[in-house]
């Protein structure tokens, strides 16, 4: 009897032991976050009293509270022709920072008449620094590093969106 329980014992342990280094050999597959277009934005810029459009981006928008506080995060990558556009509830000043981001951005802050009113520009990936506004914003267009400079955006120009 006592044979029988010890067998019995062993069997169960081995079977337990089996199990769970089955289950340790599975895999965990995440799926890259893809970028989803929800809209179109145009930036323009005024030269001699006349208004040119700079660019047009497809964009995501951030225009609830888990949207905005999830942002751009666990993206390996984003287009240069898109970018993620942060509808906020109230102007204000306004500050991010790159906490689990790995792209570098420029940060634009738009205020409530559309204007560009400031920028940060190559924000660091992962850097959890604030990289606050220097003026009250409404909007945030996050857009790959660089691209500020090189579309020549400037203080002051604009930009138009609709939603899809």
């Amino acid at each position: 009897m006592k044979k029988n329980i010890f067998l019995l014992l062993i069997a169960t342990t081995t079977l337990f032991i089996s199990s769970c280094k089955k289950e340790t050999d599975k895999k965990i597959v995440t799926e890259e976050i893809q970028f989803k277009k929800e809209g179109e934005l145009s930036i323009y810029t005024i030269k001699d009293t006349i208004s040119s459009e700079v660019m047009k981006l497809d964009i995501e928008i951030a225009d609830n509270n888990y949207e905005r506080e999830t942002g751009l995060m666990h993206r390996k990558s984003m287009e240069k022709n898109q970018g993620m556009l942060f509808i906020q509830e109230k102007l204000k000043p306004q500050s991010f920072y790159m906490k689990n981001t790995l792209i570098p951005l420029d940060i634009i802050f738009i205020d409530d008449h559309y204007k560009v009113v400031s920028v940060q520009k190559n924000a660091k990936p992962l850097d959890e620094t604030s990289l606050p506004s220097e003026k009250p914003a409404l909007y945030i267009l996050e857009i790959n590093a660089g691209l500020f400079d090189q579309w020549n955006i400037k203080i002051g120009d604009s930009f138009a969106f609709k939603k899809m």
